[in-house]
């Protein structure tokens, strides 16, 4: 049996989700971002209801319909590919997630953007510029080094899409270097 997690997008995310289930006693196969595997285990129906409570006070949330989970999934592993990679290849988008999800693009592109009102592009821009921020934010590299990073072509392509999705370029955002200007991960 498995379940699917909202907003389930870090890894402390797992380990709080996995403190929690061991909390219960419920001990999972696997906890990944936005699922939880517990191979053959019965898990009750009242150990889901308070599961589910507990996880809404967390801030999660449990995904019941197929569309939902799909979704999530799509989200997760774009998530991944950006958050949680030293550096972005020039990967086709659509070829990246037809592997990882295993379905049509066009049919998750579709369903994606009739759900969440964004294309799946825009979300994937949305989540690279939100790691520019932090990058940004940390000083450790240049601006060229982050787009370089980050998999744009080139420094006047990643600062034209910071502009249209911030309003402002990079090097203004540098300079504010104000934390509050970053959005969490499940709020891009």
């Amino acid at each position: 049996m498995k379940i699917y997690i909202k907003n389930m997008v870090c890894e402390r995310c797992n380990l709080a989700v996995s403190s929690l289930l061991k909390e219960m006693s419920i001990i999972p196969v696997s906890v990944e971002l936005g699922q939880v595997d517990f191979g053959d285990q019965d898990i009750s129906s009242k150990q889901v209801e308070v599961l589910t409570i507990k996880l809404n006070n967390l801030g999660f949330e449990i995904l019941d319909n197929k569309k939902s989970c799909l979704i999530d999934k799509i989200k997760t592993t774009i998530v991944q590919l950006v958050h949680h990679q030293d550096s972005l290849t020039k990967i086709k988008l659509s070829d990246f997630l037809k592997s990882k999800i295993n379905y049509d693009y066009n049919h998750i592109s579709h369903l994606f953007s009739s759900i969440e009102g964004v294309t799946i592009e825009q979300y994937y821009i949305n989540q690279k510029i939100e790691k520019a921020k932090e990058l940004l934010v940390y000083d450790e590299h240049t601006t060229t080094e982050i787009a370089h990073r980050l998999g744009y072509s080139s420094l006047a392509h990643m600062s034209g899409q910071f502009k249209k999705v911030t309003g402002m370029t990079p090097s203004q955002f540098k300079k504010l270097n104000d934390l509050k200007l970053r959005k969490p991960l499940d709020q891009v």
